[in-house]
């Protein structure tokens, strides 16, 4: 069985070529399929269409979202209630072509376990969006050691199994490839098509630049560090530490030996603050993240809040 995980956010105009589209390349392929649309708090006609559809089709699933939550959740809900072999994401705006499914899954027939899109031929304006896209995307292939061309692109096939582990908050939508290493998850990526924006606006930005910088962090951290932090925190406590230990050692010298006075010496503060404040500056933020990812699974609640379901089994 297959299943289509779709996020959608104010597309009502796109949503019936889509959807008549999507249902062509799946009749053709002669699977078992279900469709799931979860609408991420639309405020256009989105929901409405998506009815429409399951009304029709009871292979058409739709969740919708009491707000808008963001893709991270809208996909992790998709994942959730997804009953697929193959589980494969793909944007509501129509610059996914859904003739490249199959593409997806003859890959993962080699034995892969994650296949992504890799848009080489991007149909995005450059400075705005395709050129920040390329050193977001080398950055990340780096950092993490997971050498795909496009994480950003939405179309990717995943196996139930891999699908199934993530646990997904916040923007970590378009880190998956590098999240599924940590299941030891055998990733490639194919060449897919990709077409002009036809409706609407897109939902993305340069200004989400800082946020993908951000999230890298948390990705290295999460696949290197999170069973051994003290190896991430330690490193570079133990180098301000021992800065600021040889810059109080540097002063003990003056006091004791030169008969100097080092109270009023800024280096005396600066040697505190390299102790105490860097680590707590840096490990600050990793830790709150940390804190809330235990709310949520200690508690069993999702970053997300159902309003409705259609053809979803309770």
């Amino acid at each position: 069985m297959i299943s289509i995980v779709i996020p959608v956010y104010n597309e009502e105009e796109s949503l019936p070529l889509l959807y008549e589209k999507l249902s062509k390349v799946l009749e053709r392929l002669g699977e078992d399929y279900e469709i799931i649309f979860v609408d991420d708090g639309s405020e256009d006609r989105s929901f409405e269409i998506l009815r429409s559809f399951a009304e029709k089709d009871k292979r058409v699933k739709v969740v919708r979202f009491r707000r808008n939550y963001g893709q991270t959740a809208a996909i992790y809900a998709g994942f959730e209630i997804a009953k697929g072999d193959v589980i494969i994401t793909m944007d509501a705006d129509l610059q996914n072509d859904p003739e490249d499914i199959p593409l997806l899954l003859e890959k993962m027939k080699e034995g892969y376990d994650v296949v992504s899109g890799w848009r080489k031929d991007r149909k995005d304006p450059f400075w705005s969006r395709k050129l920040p896209s390329m050193i977001a995307n080398w950055i990340i292939a780096r950092v993490t050691g997971v050498k795909i061309h496009d994480y950003g692109c939405t179309l990717k096939a995943y196996r139930k199994d891999i699908a199934k582990r993530f646990r997904l908050y916040g923007d970590m939508h378009r880190f998956l490839p590098a999240l599924a290493k940590r299941f030891g998850a055998k990733i490639t990526e194919v060449p897919v098509r990709h077409h002009p924006r036809l409706y609407g606006r897109s939902k993305y930005g340069i200004s989400r630049t800082v946020r993908v910088i951000l999230d890298i962090f948390l990705v290295k951290f999460l696949n290197e560090y999170i069973t051994k932090p003290l190896y991430a925190f330690g490193g570079v406590g133990f180098v301000l530490f021992s800065l600021g230990f040889l810059i109080g050692l540097y002063l003990s010298f003056l006091k004791f030996f030169g008969g100097k006075d080092i109270g009023g010496r800024p280096l005396l503060i600066l040697s505190a603050l390299l102790i105490l404040s860097g680590i707590q500056l840096i490990s600050t933020g990793v830790i709150a993240e940390l804190i809330v990812r235990t709310y949520y699974e200690s508690r069993g609640e999702k970053p997300y809040i159902v309003e409705e379901t259609i053809n979803v089994e309770e």
